[in-house]
């Protein structure tokens, strides 16, 4: 059974595919990241089926694993409650520096306008209750050593904390659909897909963020890429 986490809760994942219930092809791309030049995928990351090896001899070090074992666990949980508290503050340098990974590259985006970015019921909740503003960014990050993912956040306004819990509601549901992370050919970089396994998210009043990671070359865990994800949910707008 696949698993993801909600607000530090293990949530099982029926039918397979990702959070807008598409089925992922098992490829992953490879990246050139000499002198810490990167690229960006789009729509998701690698097969979804990460390799439990972790992101490393360093991280293996700071015990990033692949959180089996109760010492493993409780590492991680530690690390991502660290990395929520720099994350809130804005310090995703730091946030993520709890995982042994940093920035690479980033793009982002402003509109005000949610239907055409979005699909599944996650679109027919925006013809209804319309959005206020959206911001997207996607990220390259690793680990300086060919061990990377990617990383997509979207910022969402709604008019009152009702539709907010309300969208936030429709987003935690499996196969529910997605707002689209932008496109990798913003930066030249192929496409891959994001399966909504590894997800975070965080409701502030009016406002919903969204962060989802893949893998996009080498070795990062699935526990890892997951904590990452609901750390990144913290971040205020860039």
């Amino acid at each position: 059974m696949q698993w993801r986490t909600i607000n530090g809760n293990r949530v099982p994942i029926k039918g397979g595919g990702g959070k807008g219930g598409v089925v992922v092809a098992g490829t992953v791309l490879a990246l050139g990241l000499a002198g810490g030049a990167g690229g960006l995928g789009t729509l998701g990351g690698g097969s979804g089926l990460v390799s439990e090896v972790g992101v490393g001899a360093q991280n293996a070090a700071q015990g990033l694993g692949s959180g089996s074992g109760s010492g493993g666990s409780t590492q991680l949980r530690a690390r991502k409650a660290e990395g929520q508290k720099s994350a809130r503050g804005g310090d995703s340098t730091a946030a993520w520096q709890r995982f042994g990974v940093k920035q690479l590259k980033r793009t982002a985006r402003q509109q005000a306008e949610c239907v055409a970015v979005s699909f599944g019921q996650i679109r027919e909740f925006f013809t209804r209750t319309r959005c206020t503003s959206l911001e997207r960014a996607l990220f390259l990050i690793g680990d300086g050593a060919g061990n990377t993912a990617v990383l997509s956040v979207a910022w969402v306004g709604l008019a009152s904390a009702r539709d907010a819990d309300k969208f936030e509601s429709v987003m935690k549901v499996h196969g529910s659909g997605d707002i689209r992370p932008l496109g990798s050919s913003l930066l030249g970089i192929a496409d891959i897909r994001f399966t909504g396994l590894n997800y975070g998210s965080d409701r502030d009043g009016k406002n919903v963020t969204i962060a989802e990671t893949e893998l996009v070359s080498g070795q990062i865990d699935r526990d890892t890429l997951d904590a990452i994800a609901e750390v990144s949910a913290y971040l205020p707008r860039i």
